[in-house]
């Protein structure tokens, strides 16, 4: 399973100027956001390699817990089931902003 790639920020655009779009950096806000984001992507990850590792060390005869290991990747799954949720409501909670009227 290849590992999840963080998201790279895209520049934030003000109102209209008298000479036109802008761009400005990002504020505090977006970078706490961004860290946030980057953490629970790398959290998600390191799930799903140690689900990766349960079932790799299971295959290879080196434990005999099944069910240790099943537990791992059901818990890798509802995490990246989760992720998933969030990334979805965020990404609602932003079509529904752009759509509003200013």
């Amino acid at each position: 399973m290849t590992p999840i790639a963080p998201i790279s920020a895209a520049p934030i655009i003000e109102a209209p100027s008298a000479g036109g779009l802008t761009q400005t950096p990002q504020g505090a806000g977006a970078g706490e956001f961004r860290s946030l984001l980057n953490s629970a992507m790398q959290h998600v990850s390191s799930a799903q390699n140690s689900a990766d590792a349960a079932v790799q060390s299971f295959l290879n005869g080196e434990t005999d817990e099944i069910h240790s290991t099943i537990l791992a990747t059901q818990r890798a799954d509802l995490e990246f089931e989760m992720f998933i949720q969030v990334r979805n409501k965020v990404v609602s909670a932003y079509q529904e902003i752009m759509r509003m009227q200013v």
